[in-house]
């Protein structure tokens, strides 16, 4: 009998042992599965439904690990809107702005700056800042408007400049006073109305090569350019006569003094080269070498 059961039992093996199914893993306290035994998955959602109430997925793409293997707290991402911005068929636009620092308001030649450069200068800063300083004056007044000092000045000057001419002198010494006084006036207001055309046109043709000035300070410092700088010219002509030589002579010194304040009036005030201002001072110039020295050289 022992033997019958030995061999009995020997027989009844059978060559390839079956996997019987498993079942599901028992279920521990708080609705939470079992861990599988060492070395065996755990497969999820087990056979025959959804996951019971309870369950945790497995953070690192399954659900067979302990549930302290995963993330308790699974990020919640919000879903995208179809219609936001560089989706497919909804491109945003954009536009290309060629200034990095701005909306096209920097600084470039011809641009006025944004603030004065100073503070406005009294009358009589300003009358010896264009003999002494010229450049400094004209930078700080270029967003100025100068029209007491360069009417007053000017009128006063073409007052004076009557005697500046041999032949005009002689008629107002002549005449009698009543006479002489509005032959005087009227040299004085022609003198500023010249001033005043003479500017103009030295500011349009600034604005014309590229300048971007104010036309109130460039016509006003043009007429005290203008007045002051035949000051010495007038001086010794009212005295010593049109024909002198030392009148000639400082006639014209003072005519390239002139050249070199207006051109560089207009560099400062436009904001230009030296050969465009002088360029847009060019017809001024001439014209006072036309009008006022040209009966005296």
């Amino acid at each position: 009998m022992a033997g019958f059961r030995i061999g009995r039992g020997r027989d009844n093996r059978t060559p390839q042992r079956q996997q019987a199914p498993q079942a599901p893993p028992p279920y521990q306290g708080g609705g939470r599965p079992a861990p599988p035994p060492y070395g065996q998955q755990q497969q999820w959602p087990p056979a025959g439904g959804a996951p019971r109430h309870g369950a945790a997925p497995q953070g690192g793409g399954g659900y067979g690990e302990p549930e302290y293997f995963g993330d308790p707290h699974p990020q919640y991402a919000p879903p995208q809107d179809p219609y936001a911005a560089n989706n497919p068929g909804h491109t945003q636009m954009f536009s290309v702005n060629d200034d990095p620092y701005g909306d096209g308001g920097a600084y470039r030649a011809g641009a006025a700056p944004a603030a004065p450069v100073g503070p406005r200068l009294h009358w009589k800063q300003l009358l010896s800042g264009i003999v002494l300083r010229p450049g400094p004056t004209f930078l700080q007044m270029r967003d100025y408007a100068v029209w007491g000092p360069a009417l007053v000045v000017t009128f006063l000057y073409g007052m004076l400049a009557i005697f500046g001419f041999d032949e005009p002198r002689q008629e107002v010494i002549n005449a009698t006073l009543s006479n002489a006084i509005p032959y005087v006036l009227i040299t004085g207001v022609a003198f500023v109305i010249s001033g005043l055309v003479l500017g103009a046109v030295t500011h349009t043709l600034a604005r014309q090569l590229g300048g971007d000035g104010a036309w109130q300070p460039t016509v006003g410092l043009s007429m005290l350019i203008m007045s002051i700088t035949d000051a010495p010219r007038l001086v010794f002509a009212m005295f010593l006569g049109g024909e002198n030589s030392l009148v000639q002579v400082l006639g014209w010194v003072t005519w390239l003094a002139a050249g070199a304040l207006f051109t560089s009036m207009v560099s400062k005030s436009h904001d230009l080269p030296w050969p465009k201002a002088l360029g847009a001072s060019a017809i001024q110039l001439i014209a006072l070498l036309s009008i006022i020295k040209l009966g005296t050289i």
